[in-house]
């Protein structure tokens, strides 16, 4: 197999890297086909691909280890990885980072949410304490082995708090060592606008339907100051639908 790239060497502006989500190795394996540079595990892709469950939390760091290996063994791009609350403190946070990058993580992604989360474009959403978050991103960059994997943290602050709170939590997160900031749910181009003016750090965007983030372009995410825009659940939804339409017409002819 090909040396896996760094996600550290394709964050450049002026570009955007586009990061697809992936639920499988035969997805990965797809996207490396199509010369797309980097991928994504979408929590959500992998809770509803495993189990036909929402994105509740409910799958275990086990489970998402082995699913990271699989598809990290079928190529050589480098992983984003959706890990959620880290499976708990610090100290769990520090675990699982060891697992996932020896699973084969390039980039592990961790959220400021309470445990019993949900899905970012969802109502009802709870955060923890800025400090303690702080305490994750501290040890989640003290777990990691090697120092080209990066920690993504991302905050839900925007539909809890609102988007000075997100931006002063994203400023402590970066100042703790993050490697990249990742605000969920913002729901305007100001809101991205002002967020990339007072952030300054590489940054992550979240381009999913039918959620709170109106649909901009890899472009316009790339004017607004954004390095890395995911989709993660396109690829699912694809899926599903011409997976709908086939077994329609098998059981109709």
């Amino acid at each position: 197999m090909k040396r896996r790239k760094n996600l550290s060497d394709l964050i450049v502006l002026p570009q955007a890297l586009l990061v697809p989500g992936v639920f499988n190795a035969i997805n990965a394996k797809l996207a490396e086909h199509l010369q797309i540079k980097a991928i994504y595990i979408s929590g959500a892709g992998i809770s509803n691909a495993l189990m036909g469950k929402p994105d509740i939390g409910l799958i275990s760091l086990p489970e998402l280890a082995r699913q990271v290996r699989y598809i990290s063994d079928a190529v050589s791009l480098p992983v984003i990885v959706d890990a959620d609350t880290g499976f708990g403190g610090a100290r769990q946070v520090s675990h699982a980072v060891k697992i996932l990058e020896q699973a084969g993580a390039s980039a592990i992604q961790i959220e400021d949410q309470a445990d019993h989360k949900r899905c970012g474009h969802l109502a009802g959403k709870r955060l923890i304490r800025m400090r303690a978050m702080v305490e994750k991103i501290k040890a989640a960059c003290q777990g990691r082995r090697n120092k080209n994997t990066w920690i993504i943290a991302r905050t839900d602050a925007r539909g809890v708090e609102g988007l000075e709170k997100a931006i002063v939590r994203a400023n402590h997160y970066r100042e703790a060592g993050a490697d990249m900031i990742f605000p969920e749910a913002l729901t305007s181009k100001d809101d991205f606008v002002r967020f990339a003016e007072r952030v300054p750090a590489p940054l992550l965007a979240n381009m999913t339907e039918f959620g709170q983030t109106p649909y901009f372009s890899i472009q316009e995410f790339k004017k607004m100051g954004y390095h890395c825009v995911i989709f993660p659940m396109t690829a699912f939804r694809l899926m599903m639908k011409a997976a709908e339409h086939g077994l329609r017409n098998l059981k109709r002819s």
